[in-house]
């Protein structure tokens, strides 16, 4: 059977989606805590008028470890393009603080409005083990780019 011979745009374009999918997923580990996050643009939310940019973002957060842990607290810092930070601290996430037996995951999804068309979210959530052991995990630092926003790299 011949090989398939990929045309040049055809190759393009899969790098390409390749690429897009890959920066949309972001991914930490802390003491056999993984969290990841897929932040995602919502144009129906957003108004460039009114300097209005909503994200939602996807947290799936699991246990590798050998024992049960609970996330009790968060912390975000949230910067916009123009470097203004806003900190966010709270109970638990959504509502809740989830309890994650060792090989279970917990997620969920929220959302960030920001006055400019890009910016970035980082932060930390308080977790505490089944023998009390108190412990921040890292989330790990994510981008906020609209479609139209060209994203530059230092």
């Amino acid at each position: 059977m011949p090989a398939r011979r990929l045309v040049l745009p055809e190759l393009l374009a899969m790098m390409v989606q390749d690429s897009e999918r890959s920066t949309r997923m972001y991914r930490a580990v802390t003491r056999q805590i993984e969290v990841t996050v897929e932040p995602n643009f919502l144009p129906e939310r957003s108004s460039v008028e009114s300097r209005q940019y909503f994200w939602s973002y996807t947290i799936v957060i699991t246990n590798s470890g050998a024992e049960t842990v609970q996330l009790r607290t968060r912390h975000w810092i949230i910067t916009d393009a123009t470097g203004r930070k806003q900190e966010v601290r709270g109970e638990g996430v959504v509502g809740e603080q989830p309890v994650l037996a060792p090989g279970e995951r917990f997620e969920y999804t929220s959302g960030v409005p920001l006055p400019t068309a890009s910016g970035f979210m980082t932060g930390r959530y308080q977790m505490v083990s089944e023998s009390g052991e108190k412990f921040e995990i890292d989330v790990p630092t994510f981008s906020l780019d609209s479609p139209d926003h060209k994203r530059v790299l230092n």
